[in-house]
């Protein structure tokens, strides 16, 4: 039984939380890329199992980092309209 590589479980956590939680979103969904790209280099080079979860993972990174920069967009649009 091959084993399932710890950074894709790592990514897809990472990616889920930076869809769920609002600011700090941004930060773990940079660091949920970076962790699916290092667990797919990794399941290439090792021949383990985790594939799927790495690439979901980043999936939900990448969502998680766009919905986060949309919140700020419209937080800094509310702001610049309460000061005009």
């Amino acid at each position: 039984m091959e084993q399932i590589n710890s950074k894709s479980i790592a990514a897809l956590t990472l990616g889920i939380l930076a869809i769920v939680i609002p600011y700090i979103g941004f930060i773990l969904g940079i660091i949920g890329v970076i962790f699916s790209s290092k667990a797919l280099s990794e399941i290439r080079t090792r021949h383990e199992n985790g594939y799927g979860l790495a690439i979901a993972g980043r999936i939900c990174s990448i969502v998680g980092i766009v919905l986060q920069l949309i919140i700020l967009f419209l937080v800094f649009l509310g702001l610049s309209a309460m000061f005009m």
